[in-house]
């Protein structure tokens, strides 16, 4: 882990949560290398499958530049970060600040493994959509359980969860994911790559989504996209 990332967030085990080094501009407007070479393809999954307007929370936004990179293109969504983390948080606001349009809201500060996400649920309510790019692997398997458990709470009927990331399939995993799986775990035990049909297709079931498709991504990665009943 590099220097550049020594204040996030720590996990249980004293790791950064960032896995990578994020430039920062002048701004204050970090940048992900893995969110830059995935982000378009990203956008062109979100924009395919998910809702175009209305209201979307992302989960852990990270540098915040997904949500002001599908914004540009979905020009009728408002837009909503949130994270846990501080360093995140201000490239989320300094990429609110640079964008021109003000679709992009938050952050808010909301943890999934709570059973209330933050004070501000309320407010939440009745979400068109809910995206959330590479979390659920970099964190407890609680925070994936929260995930879609809030879900179910917080979309109107029809909106739309999109997770992207690395997952198994069926207890079958590709190499390459095994060995990320395996550097997760030796950061922090309760990391990991999570299995999507034994593992988050329950949960979905317990919450009342339905599974609408599975996207092949770069880098033996997957969109996967439910939807409220």
């Amino acid at each position: 882990m590099t220097d550049e990332n020594e204040h996030y967030q720590k996990n249980t085990a004293g790791q950064p949560l960032a896995l990578e080094r994020r430039d920062a501009a002048e701004d204050g407007r970090r940048y992900s290398p893995s969110t830059g070479r995935n982000k378009d393809v990203v956008r062109e999954t979100y924009l395919s499958h998910m809702p175009l307007k209305g209201r979307v929370l992302e989960i852990a936004s990270g540098t915040g530049e997904h949500g002001a990179h599908i914004t540009a293109m979905a020009t009728d969504l408002i837009w909503t970060y949130s994270d846990i983390d501080p360093v995140s948080q201000a490239s989320q606001r300094a990429w609110r600040g640079a964008a021109d349009h003000d679709r992009l809201r938050g952050p808010i500060t909301l943890d999934t493994t709570q059973s209330v996400w933050s004070e501000e649920e309320e407010e939440l309510a009745s979400l068109d959509g809910l995206f959330c790019a590479n979390m659920i692997h970099i964190a407890p398997f609680e925070a994936a359980q929260g995930l879609i458990a809030g879900a179910g709470r917080l979309l109107r009927p029809a909106g739309r969860l999109m997770l992207y990331g690395p997952f198994a399939r069926n207890a079958e995993i590709a190499p390459s994911n095994a060995r990320f799986s395996e550097d997760l775990q030796r950061r922090d035990p309760t990391w990991g790559v999570r299995d999507l049909e034994l593992q988050i297709l329950p949960l979905a079931k317990d919450a009342d989504l339905k599974l609408v498709t599975v996207v092949d991504m770069p880098a033996n990665n997957f969109s996967v996209v439910f939807e409220k009943r």
